[in-house]
Order: C-alpha cells, then structure tokens, then sequence
C-alpha cells in the first residue's frame, strides 16, 4: 500500500487495484475547502487514466464523511467567488460521472449538504448504522448545490426531495436504505473493511464493461427509451471485441471463474 499526501485537505492511498481518497480537515468535519475541490477532481481525472485503478473508495477522516460546505466562511464570500466556487464543485462532480470506473462512498457521521451530494454522486453507497444525512442549506438561506437537485428527486422523487430540501431534517442511514438510496448499512466498526471488501469484489470483475454501465444507467436518467436502446447496441457492439468478454465466454465455457483484466 502507498499512502501519499496529495494536499493538505486530502489523502491518497493506493492499494493494488483501490484507490482510496480521504477528505481531511476533521476539525471541520471535512468541510470543503477550494483546495480539497480542486485536489479531489484533479485525483478523479487521474484515475480514469490509471490502467491499475479499478475502483475508487470515497471517505472521510474524523468524526464524520462531510459537512459540506465550510459555515464559518459564508457570508464573507461576493457573488463572484460564491460563483467561482460552486464551479469548481460543478467540475468535480462532473469529473466523477465521467470517470469509467465505479466510485463508492464510505459515510459515517453526518453527511449534509453538499457533503451529501458528494456521496450521491458516487455510484455506491456504504454507510455505517447510526449515519445520518441532510440537506442543511434551507437553514442558511441557501438552495442545494453539487448536484443535490438533479440527484435527490430522481433517487427519492419529487416530494420527498422537496421535504428534505425545505425542512433540512436529519435522515436516519436506515430511512435512506430503505428507500433505496445506500447500498449497504454496515455496523460503524465494520464500515472499512465491508467498503474494502466490496471494493475489492468490484477490482477483480470487467472494469470497461462497469464504465458503460455507468454511463448508460446515468444517461437513462434523461434519455428516451429509444435513445438508451441503441446506446445499448453501439455499446454491446464494442463490448463484444473486449479480452474481458472473450474471458468470461472461455470460463463460463470452462466452468470455472473468470480472471478479468479489464481489458
């Protein structure tokens, strides 16, 4: 394992195939900072090009996964830097849909706000039992951003989205498990090693086949039937050609278990 400081306010760890990235300003409970905006999208970038990434772990250090953005700096920001700001959220929310490779989030704590939407953003979602959500910006005054509107109502629909946007109650990890919205609900002290091991599971299977599945099933948000339908031909057309598909052929042929490269 490599554990290399990529700035300040975020910590790389590279292990095998998993690439953990760590928000690190605890003594904020993670709260984003421009400098770990613009670390993290820069890692997410990265990877896509890293043959030997095949799975990203998102966490946080400290008591919680993210608080979002940084309370005690608001209000001092103009109207220019609150733009420019949010900007640099957009492109690191972007970066992360257009990475070809799955990201999952590890919450424990609270994740609120654009916290929250940080972990909506990835394509799976490990929280610990007693986690909690919330969309906090209604108490500020302020409308979600970093995607919270475009996520939360196609997760949850539209009225619920509504009531978690104006009330900003805290969401029980449980409530949002049973809606559908976290993947798995772990016991705290098991978080990391259930987040590694599904991590690991997702590092051994077909990496190229998991990227267009992810872009096909995010583009579905938006797209008609029609459209999807030969997107899912052009693609299963390219897939076909793949070493990873000629593999699983081979070992379901063989009866035995596939070995993917990714590839």
């Amino acid at each position: 394992m490599t554990n290399v400081k990529s700035s300040d306010h975020l910590v790389k760890n590279k292990n095998g195939a998993v690439l953990s990235l760590t928000l690190n300003r605890p003594e904020s409970l993670n709260a984003f900072s421009p400098e770990m905006i613009l670390t993290l999208t820069e890692e997410f970038r990265e990877a896509q090009l890293d043959p030997e990434v095949k799975v990203i772990v998102l966490s946080g250090s400290g008591r919680s996964f993210s608080a979002g953005g940084d309370v005690k700096t608001m209000g001092q920001a103009n109207s220019a830097g609150v733009y420019d700001h949010i900007g640099r959220l957009n492109e690191c929310i972007l970066a992360m849909k257009a990475l070809e490779k799955p990201i999952i989030a590890a919450v424990y704590g609270f994740a609120a706000g654009a916290g929250f939407n940080l972990a909506l953003a990835c394509d799976l979602i490990v929280a610990a039992e007693d986690s909690q959500f919330a969309l906090s910006f209604s108490q500020v005054g302020l409308v979600s951003d970093g995607g919270g509107s475009y996520f939360v109502p196609r997760l949850v629909g539209p009225h619920l989205a509504k009531q978690f946007m104006f009330t900003a109650e805290p969401i029980p990890a449980q409530r949002l498990y049973q809606l559908g919205v976290i993947n798995h609900l772990v016991p705290v002290a098991l978080l990391q090693e259930e987040t590694l091991k599904l991590a690991g599971l997702l590092a051994t299977g077909p990496t190229r086949a998991y990227g267009m599945i992810k872009k096909l099933v995010d583009h579905s948000m938006t797209a008609t039937l029609e459209e999807i339908l030969e997107q899912e031909r052009i693609t299963q057309t390219m897939m076909i050609s793949t070493e990873d598909h000629q593999e699983g052929i081979a070992a379901f042929k063989e009866k035995r278990k596939p070995n993917f490269t990714g590839n």
